[in-house]
């Protein structure tokens, strides 16, 4: 007999828009911090998902989570409101958990959690780059899930972890894999990265003020790898990495919400304007063929105008679960030069997770 879950799964295939008769139980950790909030926003009226159990550090820990402070805003939702905060504890909450821990705990927390039995959908950069864990962005790579029974197997879990990149890795990878075709030899990419990027309380506002800061610690290393682990190609249990040369430089803005790059590539293939043009236009992936909840229709928009994109303009569009992109151009030192925008906590973080939750129930990968 088919569990829950997966019959479940099998009716958001069918009928993906249609709100499930009874939803999966999810978990949150970390569900205090920045990201943790934008879980629970995201996750309050989901038709797939239904959030049951929050979790968080000791000092959180015993408080009825409507008490905590409430940074986004909205109003908590009241759901949420009601519930008990736990603390990390595996074994107990729902199967399905998502991650926000910080990077300094998230580690063995999220190990520990996918050894009891948890499937994990970690936003933390921990895990990312262990060769049998998906470093999963749905509408890229969706066979890299096929490493969850390599993994399972190696470090005799009873779940799993499944990771989503780094939010300025994100959008440059998407924009990548509309190109894929044209094979990206070198890419030189720029950040211009929203204070939230930083969490909370983030970035000091002496600091950040009328100013911009040339340095994220750790960024720079997360774009260049991950990218190229993203676009790779599955092979047996590992990732061959796209042998693309990628350089970056992060830099720290005063923009509330939204992650800035410029862009320029060199291709392998000679290529036009309007074919660069056409290839964002018309980039899809499985999300978009499923109809997934969380799915934008189109997961890049090209904007014509020549100051767009913008964060105060542009970047809630859709959910903000969508690649902006603008100011496409030849480049006189590689082929094409290009600006692109995301939203770094919902697109570049728990919108991501989510995303990746409803990709593996639409696959019967949550059983």
């Amino acid at each position: 007999m088919p569990s829950k879950i997966e019959e479940s799964a099998a009716v958001a295939v069918e009928k993906p828009n249609v709100p499930l008769k009874a939803k999966i139980e999810v978990g949150i950790l970390g569900a205090t911090g920045t990201v943790g909030q934008q879980f629970i926003a995201l996750l309050d009226g989901h038709p797939w998902f239904r959030t049951t159990w929050l979790a968080a550090s000791e000092r959180s820990a015993g408080k009825r989570y409507g008490d905590l402070a409430w940074r986004l805003p909205s109003v908590t939702p009241a759901e949420a409101a009601g519930l008990s905060v736990d603390e990390l504890r595996p074994g107990i909450g729902p199967k399905l958990v998502f991650s926000a821990l910080d990077s300094s705990i998230a580690g063995q927390a999220e190990a520990d959690f996918a050894a009891a039995g948890h499937i994990v959908l970690s936003n933390s950069r921990n895990h990312r780059m262990d060769p049998l864990v998906p470093l999963l962005i749905p509408e890229i790579n969706p066979d890299h899930l096929g490493l969850l029974p390599a993994q399972r197997q190696k470090e005799n879990r009873k779940g799993a972890i499944v990771t989503n990149p780094n939010c300025s890795t994100m959008f440059l990878s998407i924009a990548l894999a509309a190109l894929r075709k044209f094979q990206p030899k070198r890419v030189l990419v720029t950040t211009l990265q929203a204070l939230s990027g930083a969490g909370y309380p983030g970035v000091a506002s002496l600091d950040a003020t009328a100013n911009v800061i040339p340095f994220i610690d750790g960024e720079e290393e997360k774009i260049e790898s991950e990218t190229r682990k993203i676009l790779g190609q599955l092979h047996g249990n590992g990732v061959a990495p796209h042998p693309m040369t990628l350089s970056a430089t992060t830099t720290r803005v005063p923009v509330v919400n939204g992650h800035t790059e410029a862009i320029s590539v060199e291709f392998e293939k000679p290529v036009t304007r309007d074919e660069v043009l056409a290839a964002f236009k018309n980039f899809s992936g499985e999300p978009q063929e499923l109809k997934l909840p969380s799915a934008p229709p189109q997961p890049i928009i090209y904007l014509e105008g020549v100051n767009r994109p913008q964060p105060r303009l542009d970047v809630e569009r859709d959910g903000g679960m969508v690649v902006h992109v603008g100011r496409l151009r030849v480049c006189p030192v590689l082929g094409y030069k290009f600006v692109i925008l995301g939203h770094n906590t919902i697109r570049g973080a728990a919108g991501a997770a989510i995303l990746n939750a409803e990709l593996m129930a639409a696959k019967n990968l949550l059983a």
